[in-house]
């Protein structure tokens, strides 16, 4: 029962995905340097130019977003044939999942029977849905029954179901001893799932952004202009995972060619043989960019040393090109706006408003909750062990899948209404934005938490009696959720945001509208090979390929190839 390639890769195979991964790689690395260049310019830019008042701002979090570790034991289906055999499974902190055949083997240092980086997987809880992709993914043939029985080890009803499933890695099944296990490690997988995704899109350093445009440049210039979630994961995993799209229909055809068996069974191996492929893949393309880490670096420091030393000349330079660019396109780029931004901004506000309201709802309901549990044990016992765990609980409350739940789950609510704007403003792919949405909420809400924490340390002294000391906690509650008008004189102004629908809308509805101006100034002739960013940096977010160039020509800004 079951199919396995005879040979998943063999030397042929091997010296093929390696060719097709360094040509991959000599034509990203240059996309990827010209970016490096701009990413450093904006940031410097940001630091030397003008500051806008602080105004209200959360005090941001220094604890990084990361996964909450989580171990149990699960029934795992693994074997030739496969059988549902039990392991002791450990979601790490950086998101790989690990299985030992017991939970002594793990507690002893022993290696894992297996492990998965879990960056690109999807989880689903529903066997039918999960055999039906199989069936989606290589349909059975008459022919399939008389040559091998079908994959009854899954036709059977299994319980409280954990399928991961990719595109191109091997599947991973297993069932959960009870319906609460099933949850805990659902909502832990899928928190999982989630950070490894988004770890490019929430780094601020400039090597990170440098990279997510640097992928954008180099689909636009093969042909790829959206579809696919193309930003999610790692560095290598992002760059793998484009090439495995490119070649992933040529491979399953071959995989499925040199396989028998029932289509179900069909299925599992095809996904067995391109693990391998993509695990070759994967190490080559880490290798490569590896290989060129010492480049970037020296790379990064004198474009710093450049970019810091000439930016007034710099700066000049790119505004006497953006004035000359703008008496150029002003005309052809007003009638643009005018056609299609202005009357999308209808649909984009009334898309954004209700899951964005109903995200800052969820957030600021259980932060509520958090805080009223806190004054309600220091009005008890100031000084107990209780009240000092519940401080504990309160600030661990965005890493915590369980209470963040509510909130997340705001997010794919309202996936429908967030696809509305997928095809209007040219999204990469829905997944990346519900994952955005999420990341937003656990950021706000680590913020929040933060603020809290730090203005209530600041307030509260030995000195207060319960009642006093609930006194301070409410004028703190008040102000991070700018349910007071103004501050109060004696907690110090450190000017605590607001979770408000009005200031979020505005920076997503920023951002959208630069990417659609970003996509509608490629259409128009000889403007994308010239620097358009204003002087002030302002537009940093959609500056096209002009740059400044390395610190060779430090005082050129490139145009064109």
């Amino acid at each position: 029962m079951g199919a396995r390639p005879s040979i998943p890769l063999d030397k042929r195979q091997q010296q093929q995905l390696r060719g097709q991964v360094d040509s991959m790689l000599r034509a990203f690395l240059p996309c990827y340097r010209r970016q490096l260049a701009a990413a450093v310019l904006r940031q410097i830019s940001r630091e030397l130019g003008p500051q806008e008042p602080a105004g209200c701002q959360l005090s941001p979090t220094r604890k990084l977003p990361r996964v909450r570790e989580h171990q149990g034991p699960l029934t795992l289906l693994r074997g030739h044939p496969p059988q549902w055999q039990p392991t002791f499974c450990v979601l790490r902190g950086d998101g790989r999942l690990e299985w030992f055949s017991q939970k002594e083997e793990y507690e002893s240092g022993g290696r894992p029977l297996g492990c998965a980086a879990l960056t690109g997987y999807k989880l689903l809880t529903s066997q039918r849905e999960y055999l039906c992709l199989l069936d989606d993914l290589c349909p059975s043939s008459p022919g399939d029954l008389a040559q091998e029985e079908p994959l009854r080890v899954l036709e059977e009803p299994v319980s409280f179901a954990l399928f991961l499933v990719h595109p191109f890695r091997a599947h991973l099944c297993f069932r959960a001893g009870t319906r609460g296990a099933q949850r805990a490690w659902r909502l832990n997988l899928q928190g999982a799932i989630r950070l490894r995704a988004t770890v490019l899109q929430r780094s601020r350093a400039p090597a990170a952004r440098a990279f997510l445009d640097a992928v954008q440049l180099y689909r636009r210039r093969r042909g790829f202009a959206g579809g696919e979630d193309a930003t999610l994961g790692s560095d290598a995993e992002v760059l793998s995972a484009e090439l495995m799209r490119e070649l992933l229909p040529g491979l399953r055809s071959q995989a499925l060619r040199g396989l028998r068996g029932a289509g179900r069974a069909r299925a599992r191996a095809c996904a067995e043989f391109l693990d391998a492929v993509h695990a070759a893949v994967l190490a080559r393309a880490s290798a490569g960019l590896r290989a060129f880490q010492p480049e970037k670096d020296a790379l990064l420091a004198a474009l710093e040393r450049t970019a810091r030393a000439e930016l007034e000349h710099i700066l000049r330079e790119r505004a006497l090109r953006a004035r000359r660019l703008e008496a150029e396109i002003q005309d052809a780029l007003e009638a643009c706006l005018c056609r299609m931004v202005d009357p999308q901004l209808s649909q984009l506000t009334l898309a954004l408003l209700s899951p964005v309201e109903a995200t800052l709802g969820a957030v600021r309901t259980l932060l509520i909750r958090g805080m009223d549990r806190l004054s309600h044990h220091l009005r008890k016992n100031p000084s107990g062990p209780r009240l000092r765990r519940e401080v504990y609980d309160f600030g661990e409350m965005p890493w915590d899948p369980e209470l963040m739940q509510t909130c997340y789950r705001e997010a794919e609510r309202n996936r429908s209404r967030l696809a509305q704007l997928a095809e209007p403003f040219g999204f990469l792919g829905m997944q990346s934005l519900v994952f955005g949405a999420q990341d937003l909420a656990q950021q706000l809400m680590a913020d929040a938490v933060t603020t809290f924490l730090q203005l209530a340390d600041q307030c509260l002294t030995s000195g207060l009696d319960c009642g006093q000391a609930a006194e301070q906690l409410e004028k703190v509650r008040g102000l991070v959720l700018k349910e007071q008008p103004e501050v109060d004189g004696d907690i110090p102004a450190m000017g605590c945001q607001v979770l408000t629908t009005e200031g979020v809308c505005r920076d997503v509805i920023r951002g959208l509208l630069l990417q659609r101006i970003d996509g509608e100034l490629r259409k128009i002739p000889g403007a994308w090979d010239r620097t358009c960013t204003l002087a002030d940096g302002s537009s940093a977010q959609w500056t096209p390929e002009g740059v400044v160039s390395t610190a060779t020509s430090s005082r050129e800004v490139t145009q064109g190839e």
